[in-house]
């Protein structure tokens, strides 16, 4: 090797050593960011779970129980707290880097594979994406990127490897819904390598089956286990027939508009990293050195891209899924430059990603670096009652005992997580009651029954609309029981009004005739 190239790929290694260092910095800092509402349904389930509470027994949602197990694993380790469950994401999202990098090295060459990682690190903890919250989306990468890594190794993989590929990639499943995307990609991966390979009919069927298998292993696992804690029934309902609702209810007319909206909310905070990835699947087209990579890496971004659609929310976590492809295709772009004999076409290839890594850490400067993580919380969430649930949460477990439970009328199970108290009532969330679906009425019965049965001890209003998204077509029984419910047992103990991203007041305790003054307030009431 000529001492130029050395020196190159030196340089590439430092470059990707700086930008890890910088983003387990950002990782460090936001430890304490306030737990979102995702992360505190996630939480709160793992919290259950570690009780010996099973899924859907208590808290009900419509994604698999495969993320409640991982929250649970993380907390079992590094203890029930909004930093122990950041200090466990940054630990997936290092391993992923490490995933990234390995699988640019069997599909590229090193300096791409450098690349690579680099720009998955910056994209994933970016707030374009998220990313620096614990969502579904990073757990659901992880396995499924340990698959492919598995199945696009230079040497044919064995049957052991094989089946374990498919466990991996039926973990990305219990994750989140959308990693069964990536079981089509498994599959062809293996099948085409088993076709060059000169395998026959027979022995591409047996192996393809191995894949399978291990797909559906720990998903009939789950479902055993669920029926054995006597909650398949629930499971059944909320992530296979409320979930189809739920995915029906953005017209597809709407689709383009939300996506639009979407991704260039997205891309904008890091679109030098962007332009790469496009440059790379433009190489991967076009270049004949691409040309053995090209179907493995424009395969992961057609699934990726699946991934992020179902129900045409086109939220901005739903595009975490999608990072790894971007990565490796930016890669692509770098490996492409490497084939051109110039020495000075590699050194700018090198300074310009330098750049756009720089390009994108800089945009999100305030939030990366100088604010902190209740302020930061706030730049991206505006008025959500994050800050705030953990103050809430003290007041409530202060005057509470282990066994009193607490209704939290808003979608903020966070709350629940942070007072280590149960909730009165398994709907976590208020959206599934407000949405214009045929069991929006039975659900909002339900929740009331429930919360009449547990008689609870307090009683949390959030009176904020994004807790509950009501329009005009939502079933309003709710509300009027609510009202009169709250009058006849409930007395006001408490008050937070945030009345402004900069100014919360806290009245804890609360005079009994308080009154909110703000557009976004809680309000917490004792049982009488």
């Amino acid at each position: 090797m000529q001492s130029g190239d050395a020196i190159l790929r030196a340089a590439w290694w430092i470059l990707f050593a700086a930008v890890a260092a910088v983003v387990l910095f950002i990782r460090l800092r936001l430890l304490e960011i306030p737990l979102e509402r995702d992360e505190g349904e996630y939480a709160y389930s793992g919290q259950l779970l570690l009780q010996g509470v099973p899924p859907y027994a208590s808290a009900y949602n419509m994604k698999l129980p495969g993320t409640y197990a991982a929250y649970a694993a993380i907390m079992a380790v590094f203890g029930q707290t909004t930093s122990g469950i950041h200090l466990g994401l940054m630990l997936v999202n290092a391993a992923t880097v490490a995933l990234v990098f390995f699988l640019g090295k069997q599909l590229l060459d090193l300096p791409g594979a450098t690349a690579a990682a680099g720009a998955y690190a910056v994209l994933s903890v970016s707030p374009g994406v998220l990313g620096f919250a614990g969502h579904a989306t990073h757990f659901v990468v992880l396995p499924v990127l340990g698959a492919l890594l598995l199945l696009l190794q230079r040497e044919p993989p064995g049957k052991r490897r094989i089946f374990v590929a498919g466990t991996l990639l039926g973990v990305g499943v219990l994750m989140k819904q959308p990693g069964i995307f990536f079981l089509p990609l498994g599959a062809i991966c293996l099948t085409v390598r088993d076709w060059r390979a000169g395998a026959t009919m027979r022995l591409m069927a047996l192996r393809l089956s191995l894949l399978l298998g291990g797909f559906v292993l720990p998903l009939a696992a789950t479902c055993l286990l669920l029926w054995w804690g006597g909650v398949f029934d629930k499971f059944w309902f909320w992530t296979v027939v409320y979930a189809r609702e739920y995915g029906a209810l953005v017209p597809l007319s709407q689709a383009p508009e939300v996506f639009l909206r979407a991704i260039k909310n997205v891309i904008a905070p890091a679109w030098p990293v962007w332009a790469f990835a496009a440059v790379g699947l433009i190489a991967c087209v076009l270049h004949r050195s691409l040309r053995t990579s090209s179907a493995a890496l424009v395969g992961l971004l057609v699934v990726a891209a699946l991934a992020v659609t179902p129900g045409l929310y086109f939220r901005k976590h739903y595009f975490i899924v999608a990072l790894p492809a971007i990565a490796l295709l930016a890669g692509a772009a770098v490996a492409w430059a490497g084939t051109f004999r110039a020495r000075i076409t590699r050194g700018v290839a090198l300074l310009l990603v330098a750049g756009g890594f720089a390009s994108a850490l800089y945009a999100d400067r305030a939030f990366f670096f100088q604010l902190g993580p209740a302020a930061a919380s706030r730049l991206i969430y505006g008025a959500n009652p994050f800050p705030e649930a953990e103050r809430v949460a003290a007041f409530l477990r202060d005057r509470t005992l282990p066994e009193d439970t607490i209704a939290v009328m808003g979608s903020e199970p966070e709350i629940l997580f942070h007072a280590r108290r149960r909730s009165a009532t398994g709907y976590i969330y208020i959206y599934s009651l407000m949405e214009a679906h045929q069991h929006a009425l039975q659900m909002q019965r339900k929740m009331m029954a429930e919360i009449q049965a547990a008689n609870p001890k307090y009683l949390v209003l959030v009176a904020i609309n994004a807790s509950w998204l009501g329009h005009a077509n939502s079933e309003k029984l709710i509300f009027e029981w609510m009202n009169d419910y709250i009058a006849r047992h409930f007395k006001l103990v408490g008050l937070v009004d945030i009345v402004s991203n900069e100014r919360t007041e806290y009245y804890l305790p609360a005079s009994e005739d308080a009154t909110a003054t703000a557009d976004c307030s809680l309000m917490i009431y004792e049982r009488l």
